[in-house]
């Protein structure tokens, strides 16, 4: 540790959170600057971008902000390195499921190739089941459903990445502009409702009404309402409220 600090704008870059986030990070009392300067300028030192490092790998684990706070404030070193312990072998867990797919595909394409045949259990190595896939096919239908998976077989690198990563930077970018005070018609939230449709549109096709009915869901099923909000409630009427402006003048 030797003192030395960097800007708002060079760890937005080195960590990809942008610095409006790390200023709502700062607004929140999550992530405290190590100074501000006279003009208002952050600097960070090496003991928050361990911290920053910290909240964003348990943002990758499902927690929200709220919920992140709650455990930053109670952990000691011992935990942290618990922690880092922990999600250290999930990412290793998850690295040998990504192994045995690839290897299923190899060997899927070296059957196809040679007109052999594959027993159905190794034709599903390392697959995970969906628990949500019936109760979507219920919902929205086997046709929407079969288009998602088309399209999810289809994905870029890129896209695979704004899919995994797309709804958090949205929720985390709508709750800093909710707090500015930004109605939801105003430009900057609907370019954010812009991403939002952009990674839903991975997925599937909605329509107007369509996505107006996700924006209602995510309201009335609990599941969805804590997921996007983490205990405010508001935020979840506040993206719902704005995906209708969206979809009244774009879709």
């Amino acid at each position: 540790m030797d003192g030395t600090t960097w800007s708002i704008a060079e760890v937005a870059k080195a960590s990809g959170v942008t610095a409006r986030t790390l200023r709502h990070y700062h607004a929140i009392g999550l992530l405290e600057p190590v100074r501000t300067a006279p003009d208002g300028r952050r600097y960070y030192g090496d003991a928050e971008l361990l911290r920053l490092q910290q909240i964003l790998l348990l943002r990758d684990l499902g927690l929200g902000l709220d919920a992140v706070g709650e455990v930053l404030a109670h952990r000691t070193t011992g935990d942290t390195i618990e922690a880092l312990g922990r999600h250290k072998e999930w990412l290793l867990r998850e690295q040998l499921r990504l192994g045995r797919l690839v290897r299923t595909v190899e060997a899927t394409i070296e059957n196809i190739r040679n007109g052999g045949t594959m027993a159905p259990d190794k034709v599903f190595e390392g697959f995970e089941h969906n628990p949500y896939e019936a109760e979507a096919r219920e919902r929205w239908g086997d046709e929407v459903v079969d288009e998602g998976y088309r399209k999810m077989r289809s994905w870029t690198p890129a896209e695979a990445e704004q899919a995994k990563n797309g709804y958090v930077r949205v929720h985390e970018q709508l709750a800093v502009l909710k707090s500015d005070g930004a109605q939801v018609g105003e430009q900057r939230v609907q370019d954010v409702v812009r991403e939002h449709f952009a990674v839903t549109s991975l997925f599937w096709s909605p329509t107007a009404e369509a996505y107006r009915g996700l924006g209602q869901m995510y309201v009335d099923d609990e599941r969805f309402r804590r997921n996007i909000g983490s205990g405010d409630d508001s935020l979840v009427e506040y993206l719902r409220d704005a995906m209708e402006v969206y979809a009244a003048a774009n879709l």
